[in-house]
């Protein structure tokens, strides 16, 4: 028996939990409030891709004859399917990896039209290994059933969604009343009999459904709407990512049929408070950012003095009761950084509340989990990271910050280097000049794989337009710096912003082009541009140049539909541009005209050619920034007295020998050069917390020689910068 029951509705991702529950439960912990959490879409994942889910899938009464020709194929080979389904699925949790020869065989699987594409396989992917290519073959094979049940049974069915259109922009809960007052669909019937086992066995007081997305809202409807049917005496709440962006103006009392308490922002406190006010006379409760009716009315109750919680004070995320060990990574696409979001398992993290820059005119930047920025000390954040490693026994790590910020990861990178951990990480970063090559060097030595970031709109007037603070310019160097470091660069990028001309939509997928051909970015995604309420956008749409479609706000209201001065239909370019950035990503047919890849008359562009090369030419290798910190990243010197005999030149030297992970750096110095930065290193240890300035080794080196800057740049002490021994951060 637990207080408080959290759950995440069906469906999120396959192959990591999504965070939140883990975050309340790690708050919830501080605080001695019992709790059990459960991620139903992986329970109902799990449930229906068995082989007595796909029994049940072949067993549904379809009309068979009226079906796609590939519908009539799977059910045709309905017995291979139910061979082969708990095989595929134990391979994808990783618990099988011999299998992955047998799936490669070509002979094992059953192949329907998502097989279609294998010819342009070892285009997209090229020579992968054994194990992925394994991987995306199985991952075919479940969306061929996937089809199968969207096309006879279920039309609302998604690996990572379920009945996402009925909760897209729904400013009127009409269309998803009625749905819920429809007969239990397909999936629906895995979803609850799943969940009425749990009530039965964890009998709370309080049900708390976290809505991160559109895809989710359906389901948690249902959950809840099941739980006021059967189990009337159970509290229910609702919370996340969706209410807080899409429900801040809820008027229809018919969404609290449904639901008790509809909370915003922040989860913390305001769960804190509804768990305190089961136990009291509601005459005296107190409530934070919380939706609930009173006097038949629909009501917003925030009558509580007491402040949110400190990211210091919020625990450690808690990932007890969660399945670790049966989620299933897929492949489903050649994007290097889709595969990171849904092959393998990541620890979530964050580094920051909110984002410290906060000016994107596209961005909910009004809302508090944007505006209200504060960042945690690296010392807590390491502490966390080692907590969950021993939790969970996994290394890698998401942290799934609106915008990292840069002196925070600097410091999160040492602290890591500090206690020797060996953690995998990636993260969302802006791409500011503070990302300079030492310090995307010593992000790298940390952990750090991937970074993504918003290019956004390729053209520095809309940048300056979105308030962005970066240049094409600055990020074309940022993304040169992450990837000479070896972390590979994922760019968002956005088309149809207001006020965007073709000419200027033309020259952005230009930009594009070149710095994938410059080989500083790896991946990359194109958006079109979404107007919401909550932005600088929405909220003052004349000052961009655009109109709204106003409508009547009952239930949910984000994305607001809009009319663009300049008329242009940004949608079309939508495939051309997707397409041509296939090709750049698997660095192929950069030399193509752009107007290839669309089948309307483009402008030509009006960037240069070299652009982005040139943009690459400016050196900041000899620049002297006295307040710069120095991190010392050497441990394995060897040192050796020698002499040298020439006419130039004869006296002592030492021979310095660096032993690197991957090289050997050797470089001569003077005898008492040598010795002074010899005693630097040893003063100045990657354990040590103190990073002397540049100026302060200016001073020290100076007490003994002379011209510091001559030392500092010269050829021996540039090897060592080089190779990352000597880091200025």
């Amino acid at each position: 028996m637990k207080d408080l029951l959290l759950i995440t509705p069906p469906f999120t991702q396959l192959n990591t939990p999504y965070p939140a529950t883990a975050y309340i439960k790690g708050f919830l912990n501080t605080k001695n409030i019992s709790s059990y959490q459960v991620d139903l879409g992986i329970d109902v994942i799990l449930e229906l891709f068995s082989r007595d889910g796909i029994q049940k899938v072949f067993d549904a009464k379809i009309d068979l004859q009226n079906a796609s020709e590939n519908a009539q194929r799977i059910f045709t080979l309905r017995e291979e399917y139910l061979k082969t389904i708990d095989q595929v699925i134990l391979f994808l949790q990783g618990k099988s990896p011999t299998l992955a020869r047998q799936i490669c065989s070509m002979n094992f699987l059953p192949e329907a039209s998502r097989f279609n594409q294998l010819d342009d396989m070892e285009f997209a992917f090229g020579n992968m290994g054994l194990q992925d290519k394994a991987k995306h073959l199985a991952t075919l094979y479940l969306e061929d059933i996937s089809d199968y049940i969207v096309e006879n049974i279920d039309p609302d069915f998604g690996f990572s969604r379920y009945a996402e259109r009925l909760g897209k922009s729904a400013n009127s809960f009409d269309e998803l009343y009625l749905k819920l007052s429809g007969k239990q669909t397909f999936i629906d019937e895995f979803t609850l009999n799943i969940l009425q086992k749990k009530l039965e066995d964890i009998q709370p007081k309080l049900v708390c459904f976290s809505i991160p997305f559109p895809g989710n809202l359906y389901s948690g409807f249902k959950c809840a709407q099941f739980i006021k049917k059967n189990f009337p005496h159970i509290k229910v709440a609702m919370g996340g990512g969706f209410p807080n962006t899409e429900l801040r103006e809820i008027k229809d009392h018919r969404v609290f049929e449904f639901f008790d308490f509809i909370t915003l922002d922040d989860g913390e406190l305001p769960l804190e408070l509804l768990h305190q006010n089961l136990e009291i006379n509601s005459e005296k409760s107190e409530f934070k950012r919380t939706f609930l009716i009173d006097n038949k009315e629909v009501v917003y109750k925030n009558n509580s003095k007491r402040h949110d919680y400190k990211q210091s004070e919020i625990g450690t995320p808690d990932y007890t009761d969660l399945k670790l060990d049966q989620y299933i990574s897929v492949i489903e696409i050649a994007n290097p950084m889709h595969s990171l979001w849904s092959d393998g398992r990541w620890n979530k993290l964050t580094m920051a509340h909110g984002c410290y820059w906060g000016k994107c005119t596209f961005c909910d930047i009004s809302l508090d989990y944007i505006k209200i920025y504060e960042p945690i000390s690296a010392k807590i954040l390491v502490d966390r990271i080692e907590e969950l490693i021993r939790a969970t026994g996994e290394t890698g790590f998401h942290f799934v910050d609106e915008a990292a910020p840069p002196a925070l990861m600097r410091e999160v990178a040492l602290e890591i280097l500090r206690r020797n951990l060996v953690v995998t990480w990636w993260t969302n970063i802006r791409f500011e000049k503070s990302f300079t090559r030492d310090l995307c060097y010593l992000l790298k030595l940390s952990g750090c794989v991937a970074v993504s970031g918003g290019l956004e709109v390729a053209s520095d007037r809309l940048l300056k337009l979105i308030d962005k603070g970066v240049s094409v310019e600055q990020v074309a160097n940022v993304t040169r710096n992450f990837t000479e470091a070896g972390i590979m660069v994922h760019a968002y990028l956005m088309y149809g912003y207001p006020t965007q001309t073709i000419q200027e939509t033309v020259d952005s997928l230009e930009m594009v082009r070149q710095m994938f051909e410059m080989g500083i970015l790896q991946s990359g995604f194109w958006h079109q541009f979404a107007m919401t309420a909550h932005s600088p956008v929405g909220m003052n749409p004349q000052d961009f140049g655009v109109m709204p479609v106003k409508q009547e706000i009952l239930f949910a209201n984000n994305d607001i539909d809009f009319k663009d001065k300049t008329g242009i239909d940004h949608n079309k370019f939508s495939f051309g541009l997707k397409k041509s950035l296939f090709n750049y990503m698997h660095g192929i047919n950069f030399e193509l005209p752009l107007q290839e890849w669309f089948d309307f008359k483009i402008p030509g562009t009006t960037i240069h050619p070299d652009y982005i090369h040139d943009c690459l030419l400016e050196d900041e290798q000899f620049q002297l920034k006295p307040s710069s910190k120095v991190v010392f990243l050497a441990k394995n010197v060897i040192a050796e007295n020698r002499i040298k005999n020439k006419k130039k030149y004869s006296g002592t030297y030492t021979l310095l020998t660096f032993h690197l992970k991957t090289n050997i750096v050797k470089i001569e110095l003077e005898q008492e050069k040598a010795e002074w930065l010899m005693k630097v290193l040893e003063e100045n240890t990657i354990e040590n917390l103190k990073k002397p300035t540049i100026q302060q080794l200016k001073n020290n080196f100076e007490q003994y020689f002379e011209d510091f800057e001559l030392f500092w740049f010269s050829k021996p002490i540039q090897q060592l910068k080089e190779n990352g021994v000597i880091l200025n951060l």
